[in-house]
C-alpha cells in the first residue's frame, strides 16, 4: 500500500500560490491533517470568507480505515449535483453530507483547517455556473 505522510502533504500545500485550497480526501486516516473548526451558517459572511486565504480539508473519516465503496464520495457528488445555491462554502457542503454519510456507513466525515499552511480564516467557495 502506498501512502503520503501528512507532513509531505502540508509541505506541498505550503508552496501553493492559491488563494483558496480545499483538500478532499477519501482515504484511511485522512482526518489527521487538520484541526477542527465550528461550523456556521451565515450567508452574509460568504463574501468575507472568500477574501481571506483558506486551507481547508474535507475528509471521509478521522483516524480510521475507510471502506473501498465510499458513501462519502457518493454523498459528496450527490450534494454537489443537487446544489441550487450560487455560492456554496465548503463548510456548508460538509454540513449537508455529514449526517447522510454517518447514517449509511461507520465513518464520521471531518472538516477543518489544515494547520501551518497559510490559512487566514477564509473558506473554499464553490461557485455554480449559470
Amino acid at each position: 500500500m502506498d501512502w503520503l505522510p501528512n507532513t509531505d502533504l502540508t509541505n506541498y500545500l505550503n508552496v501553493l500560490k492559491t488563494k483558496h485550497t480545499l483538500l478532499i480526501a477519501d482515504a484511511c486516516f485522512s482526518g489527521g491533517i487538520f484541526k477542527s473548526r465550528a461550523a456556521f451558517n451565515n450567508a452574509l459572511a460568504v463574501e468575507k470568507l472568500y477574501k481571506l486565504n483558506s486551507r481547508k480539508a474535507l475528509t471521509s473519516g478521522a483516524l480510521s480505515e475507510v471502506p473501498d465503496e465510499s458513501q462519502f464520495v457518493k454523498y459528496l457528488i450527490k450534494r454537489l449535483d443537487q446544489n441550487t445555491q450560487k455560492y456554496l462554502p465548503s463548510e456548508q457542503l460538509y454540513i449537508s453530507l455529514k449526517d447522510a454519510v454517518m447514517s449509511n456507513s461507520n465513518n464520521v466525515p471531518q472538516y477543518g483547517t489544515i494547520q501551518n499552511v497559510g490559512d487566514e480564516g477564509g473558506d473554499f467557495i464553490f461557485i455554480k455556473k449559470d
